[in-house]
């Protein structure tokens, strides 16, 4: 088992910015890839980037590319996700999950989930 818990979402301006945090516990962190998702109010949950166990490889969602970095730290078994130039668009719930299969894009690929934590973005 492995459990995540998101923190450092908020409210924020248009143009500002955030930090996410996925703090990992239980198997070892480093033999999985990590995600982030967002889920926004009446909207199917949506892949947002993704990294692999080294770090060594990332992708990201078209909309958030260029915005979004996400990165991690094995040594203090977290993952982040920097949002810069955040939008209302860019407003959901923000889920982190792991996965022993590899870095995807599909939620079905992922083993374990967060909690979620919300962010919001005012115009």
């Amino acid at each position: 088992q492995v459990q995540l818990v998101e923190s450092g979402g908020g409210l924020v301006q248009a143009g500002g910015s955030l930090r996410l945090s996925c703090a990992a516990s239980g198997r070892t962190f480093s033999n999985y890839a990590m995600g982030w998702f967002r889920q926004a109010p009446g909207k199917e949950r949506e892949f947002v980037a993704a990294i692999s166990w080294s770090g060594g490889g990332t992708f990201y969602a078209d909309s958030v590319k260029g915005r979004f970095t996400i990165s991690r730290d094995n040594a203090k078994n977290t993952v982040y996700l920097q949002m810069n130039s955040l939008k209302p668009e860019d407003t959901a719930v923000y889920y982190c999950a792991a996965s022993y299969r590899g870095s995807s894009y599909s939620r079905s690929e992922y083993n374990y989930w967060g909690q979620g934590t919300q962010v919001t973005v005012s115009s």
